[in-house]
């Protein structure tokens, strides 16, 4: 059960439940094929770091539904992206996953016609054309592109609004301390998880199942132990409101520094964070429905989603550090630790999905 946001009461917590949504929203094929029109083909959504398209020519594939979009970074060092299909009869243009051009156009497989990394269609072999057919009328479908912070968005809309900045939840944390930007790659996790995209948001966004699910979670943020996110979570936080103890007020444990095996940080502490950011743990950034950034004292873990079908959702975790202390940092201590928990969720979410989002009951929840 979920409250919506009038019936939430700041001092005495939830009031009145609401229903979940009908099981078919987690199953159906029509029902997902309406989120992706509604909503994964109206949003911003992370693809990828500028880093991975850093040299002229590089290009990296995606499909996001039945959309497949390709996005390269052109001769003059320019960001595009395009529908990854030829004008002419819809064939495949780039075929790898990533990799970098051999010239200066996509040419399609198929019958060769050529268009310049702008976009343009600037050759076509065929030795007879239709009276009036001019070139300039048959461009790449062109695809929003904005970049935030060193990452890289797309939004299939026509008319996108606003840009990748702008869709973030306003409730997110503040970021704008940790140096994002030049941080570089440490390790990415990749996983398909077979569960419906809501359902992995739903978990997200809720700690009941933390002292069950997360056990070294939960002791590492006592206050997840308590099944809550935040102080403002617990029906009695105005009690607490001067409890500085972090079950009641949040952060990591006394000793504590960062999401780790043993807590502890293993490399620089990043420059520029305030005591308060340092104490918190964690300062999450969320982007729906496409990914979150999680900022830790250390390092600054991302985690993409992207929908496979009704029933499969691609998960892709990214650690990043500081370049100059990725050599010193013992990753395998700060990975594993993000990994298990991510591991935790997939593998719950998996049960939600064999049992609850078939339930006849479900609408009734």
């Amino acid at each position: 059960m979920h409250p919506s946001p009038s019936e939430r009461d700041p001092y005495n917590g939830l009031s009145r439940a609401e229903p979940t949504l009908p099981s078919s929203a987690y199953w159906d094929s029509e029902a997902y094929q309406r989120d992706l029109d509604a909503i994964w083909h109206k949003s911003w959504l992370l693809v990828c770091r500028e880093a991975d398209l850093a040299q002229p020519l590089a290009f990296r594939t995606f499909r996001v539904g039945t959309q497949e979009i390709v996005i390269l970074r052109d001769e003059t060092g320019e960001l595009r992206a395009f529908h990854n299909t030829c004008r002419h009869r819809g064939s495949q243009l780039c075929q790898e996953s990533e990799g970098r051009l051999k010239a200066r156009l996509i040419t399609c497989p198929y019958h060769a016609w050529s268009y310049s990394l702008r976009g343009d269609l600037v050759r076509v072999p065929s030795k007879s054309l239709p009276d009036g057919f001019d070139k300039a009328d048959h461009p790449l479908y062109r695809v929003a592109l904005s970049v935030w912070r060193g990452f890289v968005f797309v939004n299939l809309q026509q008319a996108a609004a606003g840009s990748a900045g702008t869709s973030f939840d306003p409730a997110s944390g503040d970021l704008a301390n940790w140096p994002l930007e030049p941080l570089v790659s440490g390790h990415v996790l990749r996983k398909v998880m077979n569960c419906n995209w809501k359902i992995f948001w739903e978990n997200f966004n809720e700690c009941l199942h933390c002292p069950g699910v997360h056990k070294d979670l939960s002791r590492l943020v006592p206050i997840y132990g308590r099944g809550l996110m935040s102080r403002h979570d617990d029906p009695d936080w105005v009690r607490h409101a001067d409890n500085d103890a972090p079950e009641f007020s949040g952060g990591l444990r006394a000793g504590a520094e960062t999401w780790s095996r043993d807590g502890h940080a293993h490399g620089p502490v990043l420059p520029g964070l305030t005591p308060a950011e340092r104490a918190a743990g964690q300062t999450y950034a969320t982007s729906l429905p496409s990914m979150f950034i999680v900022g830790h004292v250390d390092y600054v873990r991302t985690v993409r989603l992207m929908p496979l079908g009704p029933e499969q959702t691609e998960l892709t975790a990214e650690w990043l550090f500081a370049p100059e202390a990725l050599a010193e940092t013992d990753i395998d201590n700060v990975v594993a630790f993000g990994t298990q928990v991510l591991e935790e969720d997939a593998a719950i979410c998996e049960v939600n999905r064999k049992a609850c989002a078939r339930c006849v009951t479900r609408p009734a929840c």
